[in-house]
């Protein structure tokens, strides 16, 4: 690992290393990154605290836990350094004619489900999997009645002693894979092919869609006014860390520095 440089600061690898558990990642190498720079920017802030006589009073939450002289320091000297205006009702309502997707409540489905459990790296056992549930389909759309017996009999998940029910689900409490034929589906229909998803093969029946509402703009405004607060105040939190990093001199991290204060 290259060794990170602030000034005439060195920050340890195994600092790094340390600091890893904090960012979470897919790959090993991006929670790396994400480490480093986490480091290298709270050591940024720490020297123009120290370099600004930066005074502060440490303080505690409603735990009485209190906080470090370090982060006492960071977050005084944030304070003052990076002020956003509060968001004023007619850009909440802006923001809201403009995104009136994003505040709905969610769809719901009452669905059951016979599932087939298969996992898709065994082509067998899936491949088996997929023909037991076109043999179920072919049976039920004979009979939908006989959801409940054949769940009872074939189904691997826990909703086999409920009739295969799954009760009410939303959008995102399923895996996509299952979620898109759900949405497809009308009222009481089977679907007419199986379902295969990372966990085998289901036989699907939609019971009932619940189509989601238009919440309105009073219900959302504090929670708009609160968004549009912290991305305007993450802004200004990147320009800052540009703006230090420019007047820093930098080794082994990638910190965006900005070739002028004026920066936007």
């Amino acid at each position: 690992m290259q060794a990170i440089r602030i000034n005439e600061v060195t920050i340890p690898a195994a600092a790094v290393l340390a600091e890893i558990q904090n960012h979470p990642a897919a790959e090993p190498e991006a929670a790396l990154a994400a480490a480093a720079e986490a480091l290298a920017v709270r050591e940024l802030l720490l020297q123009e605290a120290r370099r600004q006589g930066v005074e502060t009073v440490r303080e505690a939450d409603g735990k009485g836990r209190c906080e470090t002289e370090e982060d006492a320091l960071i977050r005084s000297l944030l304070e003052r350094a990076v002020t956003v205006p509060e968001a004023d009702p007619a850009t909440c309502r802006r923001y809201y004619d403009n995104n009136k997707a994003r505040f709905r409540s969610p769809d719901l489905f009452e669905a059951a489900h016979i599932l087939l459990a298969a996992p898709p790296t065994d082509e067998a056992a899936y491949g088996q999997a997929v023909a037991t549930a076109k043999r179920l389909i072919a049976a039920l759309e004979q009979d939908l009645g006989a959801f409940p017996r054949l769940a009872a009999e074939y189904s691997a998940c826990t909703s086999a002693q409920n009739e295969g029910r799954l009760g009410q689900v939303a959008r995102g409490e399923t895996v996509p894979e299952f979620e898109t034929f759900l949405a497809n589906l009308e009222q009481g229909q089977l679907c007419p092919v199986p379902v295969r998803t990372r966990y085998g093969v289901h036989v699907v029946r939609l019971d009932r869609r619940i189509d989601g509402r238009q919440l309105p703009f009073e219900m959302v405004a504090q929670r708009i006014a609160e968004y549009l607060q912290a991305a305007s105040w993450q802004r200004a939190f990147a320009q800052y860390i540009r703006v230090l990093a420019g007047a820093a001199e930098i080794e082994g991290v990638d910190l965006g520095a900005a070739e002028t204060p004026l920066v936007q």
